[in-house]
C-alpha cells in the first residue's frame, strides 16, 4: 500500500469560460490546488466584452434561463444567486417580429400562455402542450441533465423507467411535428419551435424532447442579471478565488501531457511568451472537445478521429454585430426575434442543405440599454445576432465596417431588415459604433469547430450520453466540461458540466482510493 500523504491532490483547468470557471471553483471547493489556465486576455470565454465611447458591448449569452441550475451551482458554493447577483424580471419577456405582420407580438411576464393563445385563430391544445413542457424539465433537471450515463444505474433509474415509453417517442418525434400536433398557428408554430437555436439545431431535427424548453421562457419568468453575463463571470470568478483557485489570463496551453496511463499536466505558453510545465493529478479541458483532441492530446489519447469528427454536426455559425445607436429605440425590447415567413430556407441554409439566399432572415436582436446601464445616457446598445453556417471562409469581423466583405454584407443587409421591420427608418444613419465578428473570430479566440458559434448540434446522436464524455475513455485523470459535451449548449448546461466533471472526480477518487487498500 501507498503511504498516506496530507498534501492536496493539484487540478489544471483548461479555459476560463463558464464551464472552467465554475469547474475551477467547484473543485478548489473540494479541497483540490486548482490552477485555471485561459488562452485570452480575459475571463469570460464567450462571454467577453467590448468598450467603446461610453458602450459596454458583450459578445455572447444574453438570456439567463434556467434560474433553478444557476441557484444549484451558487448553492454548492455556499451562497446563492440572490447573494451574488441581481436578477430583474423582463416585461415583455421579448418581443417577436414576424415577416409581413404589421405589429409585433409580445410575450408578457405574466400570463403569457394566455398571451400565446390569442394569436390563435383555431385554438390548439397548448395547455397540454405547456403541462408536457413543464413535466418534461422537472425531469430533465431532476435526472436527465445531471447523470453521466457512466453506470447501469444511471440508466435503470425507477423515475427514468417509469417514462420510458413517453421518453421514446419524444426522442424519436422531431420538435416540428410535435408542436404541429397541439397547434396549427404558424407564428405560435415559430414561437414554440425558435428554442431550437439554442440548441444548435432546428424544429426539424431536433427531439421533441425539447419542447422542454418552452417552459423556460412562458412557463417561466426571463430574467436579466444587471451588469449582464459579465455580473455572472465575475460571481463565478469571484468564489473560485475565494476558495483560492489560482486564475491566470494569457496562458495558452499547448499539450495535456500524460504519463503510464494518466492525465500528467499540461505545456503551455504564459503571458511573456515563455513555455512552461504544470504537473497536475488531475487535468479538466474546458475547450471545444474538437480543439481538445486534435490540437492537445497525443494520437492514442483521442477519442474520435478526424474522419468521425467529419461526421458529426458542428451546429450553426453566426454573424454577432455590436452597434451604438444614437437616441433611444423603444420600439425593440430588451429581447426581439425577427422570424422570416419560410423559417425553414434559413434552417436549411444553416445545415449547408441549400445556398444562402441572403435577407430577410431570421435574427436575434438584444437592446440591454432597455434594462441596463450599458450606453452612454439616451443612447441604445444592441447586440445583433444572425445564424449562419459554421463556416471560417465566410470570413472574420472588425470595428468600424472593417471586417470581410461577405461578414459585413451580412451586418448591413441585418440593419435595414431590423429598421424596416420595427418601424425606425433611420436606424442606419443613427449607428455610430460598429463592430463585427464572424465564424473566423470563432475559431481563432475559442478554437470553435468549423467556427461554430455554440457547439455541436442537439440532434438525436449527439444528444445525452451520445453526446460526448465527461470522463476521457483513453487516458485516466482526464475531464471534459463545456458545450461541446455532455449535456449540452448553453450556459446552464456548462455549468452543469461542471457539476458533472466534479462529480466524476469525486468517484473516480474514492474507486481509486479503493484499488490502493485492495493493493
Amino acid at each position: 500500500m501507498r503511504p498516506r500523504t496530507s498534501k492536496p491532490r493539484t487540478a489544471v483547468v483548461i479555459g476560463g469560460g463558464f464551464s472552467g470557471l465554475a469547474s475551477a471553483a467547484l473543485l478548489a471547493r473540494d479541497g483540490l490546488e486548482v490552477t485555471l489556465l485561459e488562452a485570452r486576455g480575459a475571463l469570460g470565454g464567450r462571454a467577453g466584452e467590448w468598450r467603446e465611447q461610453g458602450f459596454r458591448f458583450e459578445t455572447g449569452p444574453s438570456w439567463y434561463l434556467m434560474p433553478e441550475v444557476f441557484d444549484r451551482f451558487f448553492q454548492q458554493m455556499g451562497t446563492s444567486a440572490q447573494a451574488e447577483l441581481d436578477l430583474v424580471p423582463l416585461d415583455p419577456a421579448y418581443r417577436v417580429f414576424f415577416e409581413g405582420e404589421s405589429e409585433p407580438f409580445d410575450l408578457p411576464d405574466q400570463d403569457s400562455l394566455q398571451a400565446l393563445k390569442s394569436l390563435e385563430e383555431t385554438p390548439g391544445s397548448l395547455d397540454a402542450y405547456m403541462a408536457s413542457a413543464a413535466e418534461t424539465c422537472r425531469l430533465a433537471t431532476d435526472r436527465l441533465l445531471y447523470s453521466t450515463y457512466s453506470s447501469l444505474r444511471d440508466f435503470t433509474d425507477p423515475a427514468l423507467i417509469r417514462r420510458l415509453p413517453r421518453l421514446l417517442r419524444l426522442l424519436g418525434e422531431p420538435l416540428e411535428r410535435f408542436i404541429s400536433r397541439h397547434t396549427t398557428d404558424p407564428r405560435v408554430q415559430k414561437i414554440l419551435g425558435y428554442p431550437a437555436v439554442f440548441l444548435g439545431t432546428s424544429p426539424r431535427a431536433a427531439p421533441s424532447l425539447y419542447h422542454l424548453m418552452s417552459h423556460l421562457d412562458i412557463n417561466q419568468s426571463v430574467l436579466h442579471p444587471r451588469g449582464g453575463f459579465s455580473a455572472v463571470v465575475e460571481a463565478a470568478a469571484r468564489l473560485g478565488r475565494g476558495h483560492g483557485a489560482d486564475l491566470r489570463t494569457s496562458c495558452r496551453v499547448q499539450h495535456i501531457a500524460a504519463s503510464a496511463g494518466r492525465a500528467a499536466g499540461v505545456h503551455f505558453t504564459n503571458a511573456d511568451g515563455d513555455r512552461e510545465f504544470l504537473a497536475a493529478d488531475v487535468v479538466v479541458s474546458s475547450a471545444d472537445m474538437h480543439h481538445t483532441e486534435m490540437d492537445l492530446l497525443a494520437a492514442e489519447h483521442r477519442t474520435r478521429s478526424s474522419r468521425a469528427w467529419k461526421r458529426r454536426d458542428p451546429g450553426p455559425g453566426a454573424v454577432l454585430a455590436l452597434l451604438g445607436v444614437k437616441g433611444e429605440l423603444p420600439e425593440l425590447a430588451h429581447h426581439s426575434l425577427f422570424f422570416t415567413e419560410n423559417w425553414q430556407q434559413g434552417f436549411d441554409e444553416i445545415s449547408g442543405a441549400e445556398a444562402p439566399a441572403g435577407p430577410p432572415r431570421s435574427l436575434y436582436v438584444c437592446r440591454p440599454s432597455a434594462t441596463d446601464a450599458v450606453a452612454p445616457p439616451g443612447d441604445e446598445n444592441l447586440f445583433v445576432l444572425v445564424p449562419t453556417r459554421a463556416d471560417e471562409t465566410l470570413g472574420s469581423g472588425g470595428a468600424g465596417g472593417a471586417g470581410d466583405a461577405p461578414v459585413e454584407q451580412i451586418v448591413d443587409e441585418s440593419i435595414r431588415q431590423i429598421a424596416a421591420w420595427s418601424g425606425i427608418k433611420d436606424l442606419e444613419e443613427r449607428v455610430y459604433v460598429r463592430r463585427s465578428i464572424g465564424p473566423a473570430d470563432f475559431a481563432r479566440e475559442f478554437g470553435a469547430w468549423r467556427g461554430g458559434a455554440l457547439g455541436p448540434a442537439h440532434t438525436l446522436r449527439q444528444s445525452a450520453f451520445l453526446r460526448g464524455p465527461i470522463r476521457s475513455p483513453k487516458l485516466r485523470g482526464l475531464y471534459y466540461a463545456g458545450s461541446t459535451t455532455m449535456p449540452g449548449i448553453g450556459v446552464p448546461m456548462c455549468l452543469i458540466s461542471a457539476e458533472l466533471v466534479r462529480d466524476s472526480l469525486r468517484r473516480d477518487s474514492r474507486n481509486e482510493a479503493q484499488e490502493r487498500s485492495d493493493a
